[in-house]
């Protein structure tokens, strides 16, 4: 139950991520300037702290993905998925880590 709400949660959290992307990316061709300006306003560590955010959301909905793929394709899918799951979660807490190990110090290098 609450991987399908997470699933749904992380899914509308890409796509508002990818709505805005494309918005302020078409700015480009209205206004150099304006682009430029929100640009400098994603130099932020509360932008950095969304972006890693971000990372979580889209490592949690790509690996459940491929759970709810093998589930539905893969004859033993039913049987197996709540052991699925729990691989997914270890898997994604595991790279998760490390990514934001990894994102922390170029913050740190960047905004300290």
């Amino acid at each position: 139950m609450w991987s399908w709400v997470l699933h749904r949660v992380t899914g509308a959290t890409i796509f508002f991520f990818l709505f805005v992307h494309v918005l302020d990316t078409a700015l480009v061709r209205v206004s150099p300037e304006a682009y430029n300006a929100i640009i400098d306003t994603y130099k932020t560590p509360i932008i950095g702290l969304m972006e890693m955010g971000l990372v979580v959301a889209v490592l949690y909905h790509a690996l459940n993905g491929v759970r709810i793929i093998l589930i539905d394709f893969w004859q033993n899918g039913p049987k197996y998925q709540r052991l699925m799951l729990w691989i997914v979660l270890g898997v994604w807490i595991s790279v998760f880590i490390v990514a934001l190990g990894v994102m922390g110090m170029h913050m740190a290098e960047r905004f300290l």
